[in-house]
């Protein structure tokens, strides 16, 4: 799948590189089922999910790589992102458990995919323009929705009403770290509000794991985390800081109605 979606990918560029374009390339690699060409098993010691995510830096590589060959490298916006966070077991048998090591693919964030803690929630997000973009990690807090008006404001377009995304555009060339000061979170139809350094989560009632073994933040009472201060969610300051709490509570059931 990756060499045929990643030629097709390549075959694009070429037929378009005279004239604007998009192009979404979605990558397989590493949801299941994990089923990585042959010449990357074994590549990582991890199992078919190491291997898969070999592949996966592999394709990007390539279409990076052509990027550069037909001149296009400092007239295209490149931006590489996820739709969740990290899952070993998600219902096939393929020893990313039992070949994982010490490797923690969700690093000190808590929980998974699934989730509403960070590590199900937080995703991979990287902007790449060769000269507009100078190398750096930001902090500015901001959304995959926010595509669709960042790109338009970039292109000159306008967008008509009902769409739920900001212009986020400085963020996203690192000229500025000032993006959302909220962000509503969601995970399997439960939802959490971020908002500054504060992740709120309400009260859910059910299973505090779910079937894969990561945390899906069923917490008796709701939580309060400061991210800033505790970016893994281990200290629930829900009883210590109420007012927060309350005000966060209260924005959250006015944008969502819960």
């Amino acid at each position: 799948m990756a060499d045929y979606f990643t030629g097709l990918a390549k075959k694009f560029l070429n037929e378009n590189k005279d004239k604007p374009f998009f192009l979404y390339f979605g990558l397989h690699q590493p949801h299941v089922p994990r089923t990585p060409n042959a010449r990357f098993v074994g590549a990582s010691g991890l199992g078919p999910r190491g291997d898969a995510i070999i592949e996966a830096d592999w394709s990007v590589g390539e279409i990076m790589a052509e990027l550069d060959r037909l001149g296009l490298t400092e007239n295209t916006l490149v931006i590489f992102s996820s739709d969740n966070g990290p899952v070993l077991d998600d219902g096939y048998y393929d020893d990313a458990v039992e070949k994982l090591g010490n490797h923690k693919p969700a690093g000190v964030l808590r929980g998974g995919k699934y989730s509403l803690y960070e590590a199900g929630t937080r995703v991979p997000f990287m902007v790449y323009w060769k000269g507009k973009i100078q190398p750096q990690v930001s902090d500015a807090l901001v959304c995959q929705l926010d595509f669709m008006a960042s790109i338009a404001a970039l292109t000159g377009q306008k967008l008509g009403k009902g769409f739920d995304s900001r212009n986020t555009l400085p963020a996203f060339l690192g000229k500025s770290d000032k993006a959302r000061t909220e962000l509503v979170l969601e995970a399997q139809g439960r939802t959490a509000l971020r908002s500054g350094n504060w992740v709120y989560i309400p009260e859910y009632k059910g299973k505090e794991r779910n079937k894969t073994g990561n945390e899906l933040a069923n917490i008796q009472g709701g939580g309060l985390f400061n991210i800033k201060e505790d970016i893994g969610q281990q200290n629930n300051l829900i009883q210590t800081h109420k007012k927060v709490a309350k005000k966060l509570a209260k924005r959250h059931k006015k944008i969502t109605g819960r």
